[in-house]
């Protein structure tokens, strides 16, 4: 990009004199005419006419002369006529390719000539003719030149030699301010913004310098060229030449110096190391001065002096040459520029070390790409190809520099996250997220607007696409109204769903003293939200399609028939959400509810259109369609029951039994978390079961909605205190074991052995409700020291029948 810029700006000045260089000959003849008369030989004339600008001046003066006017004046009789009339695309300014098109074969035929026309007059000046000035006459138009050359030469070196005092001077004293900012090691801390401008200000100030000195010098040599020349008063064409190849080469050598500053390193523009600076510098030192001076002076002086062919065969091979030193100093380096450019990326910013990887990546490519354009133009077009290669390359550099501003500039104003005050974060909890998730997308969106400018913009300035043609045409001025309607559908749609979506959240996030919403309504209005957000894309779709120019009443058709279709294919899914509409209509379930739907126990998690989602006791995530939905059971609609069934032994009283669960539901309804929840007094529905277990009894407690398990496992624990405080048995299991009997009514002996019991356990166990029941029946009623001896004697009467048994 370095390159580019001064190439434009050496181009810039490069236009006035190329006009000058090629016409050269016809204009002096324009002085002289009585001397040159008779000097126009068939090949002068040849050249003369082969020369675009030399023939339309020839034309010119011709017809001044034919209408009376006078030679100053030929331009202005062309103009006077009446124009034919031209369609706009007659009128405009050719592109690039139809120029390019209509110069090769131009180009090609023209380079043939000049071949031909230099051999041959190459074979004159050998043979000691002279083609365009005698011995006499080369030295009375090259006095001038010499004079301005030497003039301008020994200024300039002077001047040279007073400004680098002054360079130095100002490079102490930007050390001194501190503004050694060349490398990281030399930096003795975060340079301030008052070092900043100061050495901001002495880079420019040192750059004025050096543009003066350019300009003294061109003005003494100017001074020098009219003092041989005091009676005409006006400049040497040569002379002119010649300062005009001066100013133009010495002022991008300036801008080169002010970039890489090989003696004054606090002047550098950009960081780098004293060694690279002086290759850099040196390299386009002499890429400009061969190029400058050879087109702008030696070409020109050729075609004045010997032939317009040797001119433009010399400018040519001075242009080849340079092409190729420049090429191979750009693919020698190519690698090594990658690299320092990667570590430059390696410590910049993202948004600069993006762009300087994807520059060490591409910019040997974009020199050797620019280095052919700037030959290949400058030889199909010599007269038009300089000025459009500056106007392309200032349009490329700024187009390219002022996108990369703004994209910097939106990065740095919305990167910094949206912060909302802290009422409106809490009506609207997700107002400030949604917000921030748009500004990816804006910035997204917008940053591809400016790189499509951008592009836009700089095919326009090489002439690959007519922007403003474009924007005059109906087509673009279409593609301009529909990139309009696309941005403004895009921001209603953004600000309706932003709108519905707040005032749902705002609703949902009601506290308790402001009226929370119900379970229903908190369903309802999600599934409010899904819908909305569906209609608000399928809307937007659809309103986007038709502004590109798409018509969506066949598409719209197209959906109902493949509706159709798949109405017929998917009659699951139909059903599953026409289920689910009825469901909600019909509040069947809502949001955190306790229900069981197809077999599944659990709580409601999330309900869509089509499906809920339940979260079982155990944890599981179950996702059940509506269609398999016949049966909803919701424990969590307007009260609930604690449904209680409590067994007792057969020995135990019954009503006894109902005083101690009424006495444990009168402890119950003291609790300070419970109590609340049971709304009202307990139901003794009475005995339900009378079975081999025991008495089953049955009890009501009315709660309200989910707080039934609660108080059931509250109450449980209240009735166990109470039965165990009055020695109310629970049944356990009883086993009634029958051994058969004979013919005769006798039942077989059984082997029964006994064990000891100590004393100990036997309490024990009777403590625990356990006690055991002697076999023997004559045994009850005694204590446990006659009970220990009778299962003893028992026990050996028992061993001493087992052998006969």
């Amino acid at each position: 990009m370095l390159l580019a810029a001064m190439l434009s700006c050496l181009s810039l000045l490069w236009h006035a004199p190329a006009q000058a260089a090629f016409p050269l000959l016809p204009q002096a003849q324009a002085q002289e005419p009585a001397a040159a008369s008779p000097a126009l030989t068939p090949a002068a004339l040849a050249d003369l006419l082969d020369n675009p600008e030399a023939r339309q001046a020839l034309i010119d003066q011709l017809r001044s002369q034919a209408a009376g006017t006078k030679p100053g004046a030929a331009g202005a009789a062309p103009a006077k006529a009446p124009p034919a009339k031209q369609t706009p695309a007659e009128a405009a300014e050719p592109t690039l390719q139809e120029r390019m098109a209509d110069g090769v074969q131009r180009f090609l035929t023209g380079v043939a000539a000049d071949m031909g026309q230099g051999v041959d007059d190459m074979r004159a000046l050998a043979s000691g003719r002279s083609l365009r000035m005698d011995s006499g006459t080369a030295g009375n138009a090259l006095l001038p030149l010499a004079l301005a050359a030497v003039a301008t030469i020994i200024a300039f070196i002077l001047l040279r030699m007073i400004a680098m005092r002054i360079y130095t001077r100002i490079d102490h004293w930007v050390a001194e301010q501190g503004g050694d900012l060349q490398s990281p090691a030399k930096r003795t801390g975060p340079a301030t913004m008052r070092v900043l401008y100061r050495r901001a200000g002495a880079i420019v100030g040192a750059l004025a310098i050096d543009v003066g000195v350019v300009l003294l010098a061109a003005m003494a040599g100017g001074a020098a060229a009219l003092w041989t020349t005091p009676g005409r008063g006006t400049l040497d064409v040569l002379a002119a030449v010649f300062l005009k190849a001066f100013v133009a080469v010495e002022i991008v050598k300036v801008l080169i110096r002010t970039v890489f500053a090989v003696r004054h390193p606090h002047l550098r523009l950009l960081p780098m190391s004293d060694e690279l600076a002086k290759y850099w510098n040196g390299w386009l030192v002499r890429v400009v001065a061969a190029a400058g001076y050879g087109t702008l002076l030696v070409g020109p002086v050729m075609a004045a002096a010997l032939s317009p062919a040797l001119g433009r065969l010399a400018s040519m091979l001075i242009m080849l040459a340079v092409y190729v030193y420049a090429v191979r100093v750009i693919w020698q380096n190519r690698q090594s520029v990658r690299e320092r450019l990667d570590r430059r990326a390696a410590g910049a910013a993202t948004f600069m070390g993006s762009r300087l990887r994807f520059l060490s990546r591409v910019w040997h490519v974009l020199g050797i790409v620019y280095f052919t354009i700037l030959l290949i133009v400058s030889q199909v077009d010599p007269t038009n190809a300089l000025p459009f290669m500056a106007r392309a390359t200032a349009q490329t550099l700024l187009v390219i520099g002022v996108g990369s501003l703004l994209i910097l500039l939106l990065n740095a104003v919305l990167a910094k996250p949206v912060r909302l005050s802290d009422d409106l974060r809490r009506r609207l909890p997700l107002l400030e997220a949604r917000v921030n998730a748009y500004v990816p997308a804006t910035l997204k969106v917008v940053g591809w607007i400016i790189r499509i400018v951008i592009l836009l913009l700089i095919l326009d300035a090489w002439r690959a696409f007519d922007l403003s043609r474009w924007l005059a045409s109906s087509a673009g001025a279409a593609a301009i109204k529909v990139v309009l309607n696309i941005v403004i559908v895009l921001l209603i749609a953004m600000l309706a769903w932003t709108v519905i979506a707040s005032i749902i959240e705002h609703r949902l996030s009601q506290s308790e003293e402001r009226g929370m919403p119900s379970a229903r309504e908190r369903t309802l209005l999600a599934l409010f939200r899904n819908a909305s957000l569906i209609v608000i894309v399928t809307m937007t779709v659809m309103v986007l399609l038709s502004q590109i120019g798409i018509d969506v009443g066949p598409l719209i058709a197209g959906a109902g028939v493949v509706g159709l279709a798949i109405g017929f294919g998917a009659q699951k899914l139909v059903q599953d959400i026409i289920t689910g509409v009825f469901i909600q209509l019909e509040n069947g379930m809502n949001e955190n509810d306790v229900v069981q739907v197809a077999g599944v126990f659990g709580t409601v998690e999330k309900m869509t259109i089509r499906s809920v989602g339940i979260r079982t006791l155990d944890g599981g995530y179950h996702l059940v369609p509506f269609s398999s939905v016949d049966v909803v059971a919701n424990h969590m609609r307007d009260f609930s029951y604690h449904l209680g069934e409590y067994t007792i032994a057969h020995r135990e009283s019954v009503d006894d039994a109902v005083e101690h669960m009424r006495a444990a539901f009168a402890e119950l309804m003291t609790d300070s978390v419970l109590g609340p929840e049971i709304l009202e007094e307990m139901t003794v529905a009475g005995v339900t079961a009378v079975n081999d277990k025991g008495v089953t009894i049955r009890i009501l407690i009315k709660t309200t909605p989910g707080m039934q398990w609660a108080v059931q496992r509250g109450y449980n624990r209240l009735l166990k205190k109470h039965f165990d405080a009055a020695g109310i048995e629970l049944p356990y299991p009883h086993t009634v074991v029958y051994f058969g009997q004979d013919k005769r009514g006798y039942a077989p002996p059984a082997n029964v052995a006994v064990q000891t019991e100590r004393l100990d356990e036997g309490d024990n166990a009777r403590a625990a409700g356990h006690t055991r029941r002697p076999l023997m029946p004559e045994a009850r009623g005694q204590d446990s020291a006659e009970v220990l001896g009778n299962e003893l004697e028992a026990r050996e009467e028992a061993e001493a029948d087992a052998p006969r048994t």
